[in-house]
């Protein structure tokens, strides 16, 4: 099956966490797979710990910019904070890393970053651009051949997931007003049910032992009851942005959450 999927990222363990088991379905159906990685760089042991997840996910080696996280200066040292890069800068290596693997679909965060992570933001308006460039023979001419993806799937959670799994970890439903992660549930386009990979994932997401051991990547989903829990790893929720209309380009149907 010559059919690509691209995951544009901005951590290690994103890639596991919010698209684990789209890679990992689409892998085993014979699909090509990648993910570019905008922070840390090469050498250090978070780059280490990418390259064991995408072993897991069947979604090849690590392409990682090497810009650092926005709060870890040391994740990527002499470089600049991926915030920081000049934004024509990063789209052209996004625009470069989609040329090179031609993908027909791309993932990455949704416009809130998934949840307001500023790396994520970033990340989602640089492959915005990127995505959109990439299928103009004007623009980035020495960043390969032009390639347009079919569409672009940002990955998010429907509200009412949210506000149930809120509600199973701290015991009383969200303030009134308070900024939520995710979307109403309606503006999901797509929906996949991965709990055929759900261990796959979950491994992936282990093999970042040192976020495993500061519980930052665990954190919410470990203080889930088991049956919130299962859902999270079982489902993976996505908005669809349509570039050619392609119906072969679509992961799923459309289906509520």
């Amino acid at each position: 099956m010559d059919f690509g999927v691209l995951a544009v990222h901005a951590h290690p363990d994103d890639e596991a966490i919010w698209t684990g088991g789209t890679l990992a379905r689409y892998a085993a159906e014979g699909a090509r797979t990648a993910v570019v990685t905008c922070t840390w760089a090469a050498g250090t042991r978070r780059a280490g710990e990418l390259e064991r997840s995408l072993e897991i996910l069947g979604a090849g080696k690590p392409r990682l910019l090497g810009y650092a996280d926005a709060r870890k200066p040391e994740s990527a040292p002499g470089s600049p904070r991926f915030l920081d890069a000049p934004l024509d800068e990063a789209v052209r290596r996004v625009v470069e890393q989609i040329r090179e693997f031609r993908p027909e679909v791309v993932l990455t965060y949704d416009g809130y970053g998934s949840y307001g992570n500023p790396d994520h933001l970033h990340v989602h308006r640089v492959t915005m651009a990127a995505v959109e460039a990439a299928g103009y023979d004007q623009l980035y001419r020495d960043a390969g051949d032009p390639w347009r993806p079919h569409a672009l799937y940002l990955a998010t959670i429907p509200r009412s997931v949210v506000v149930s799994h809120w509600q199973a970890v701290f015991g009383a439903p969200p303030e009134p007003g308070q900024t939520l992660p995710g979307v109403p549930d309606e503006q999901v386009t797509t929906h996949l049910d991965v709990g055929r990979w759900a261990e796959r994932k979950w491994a992936a997401m282990h093999a970042h032992e040192s976020e495993v051991e500061r519980g930052a990547s665990m954190t919410l989903l470990t203080s889930l009851p088991e049956q919130a829990r299962a859902q999270m790893l079982a489902n993976e929720w996505y908005r669809r942005v349509s570039y050619t209309g392609a119906q072969e380009s679509a992961l799923a149907r459309p289906s509520k959450a």
